[in-house]
C-alpha cells in the first residue's frame, strides 16, 4: 500500500510540473523511480515515456481548450521526435547504464545552466 501512495505522489508531482511548465515530467520520474522504489534505471527511462503519454493527452486537451497550441510547429516537430523517439526506444537497451545516467544528468545540467542564464 505504500508503495501505490508513493507512486500517486510522484505521479501528482509529475502532473503538476509538467502542467505548469509543459515539460519535465521525465526528470522527475525517472529519479523518483530509480532512487525512491530502487527501479533498474532502463526500466525507469522506458516506464517514465510510458507515463509520459497519457500525461501529455490532458495537457493538450487543457492546452487546445486555451488556444495555446501552434499546430504548425507541433505536425514538424511531431515528424522528427516520432523518428527520434523510435531510434531512441531501439536503442535503449544497447547503451550501458553508467552511459546512461551520465548522459541524462549532463543532459539535465545543460539545460538548467541555459535556463539559468537565459
Amino acid at each position: 500500500m505504500k508503495d501505490k501512495i508513493i507512486l500517486i505522489f510522484i505521479g501528482l508531482i509529475t502532473g503538476f510540473i509538467n502542467g505548469i511548465f509543459g515539460s519535465g515530467g521525465g526528470l522527475i520520474i525517472v529519479p523518483s523511480l530509480i532512487y525512491i522504489l530502487n527501479i533498474k534505471r532502463h526500466k525507469a527511462h522506458a516506464t517514465a515515456i510510458s507515463i509520459i503519454l497519457p500525461l501529455s493527452f490532458i495537457s493538450t486537451y487543457i492546452y487546445i481548450r486555451n488556444d495555446l497550441i501552434d499546430f504548425n510547429i507541433v505536425i514538424l516537430i511531431s515528424i522528427g521526435a516520432i523518428l527520434g523517439g523510435f531510434i531512441g526506444a531501439k536503442l535503449l537497451n544497447k547503451i550501458p547504464i553508467n552511459i546512461l545516467r551520465k548522459s541524462f544528468s549532463l543532459l539535465i545540467i545543460y539545460i538548467s545552466i541555459r535556463m539559468i542564464i537565459l
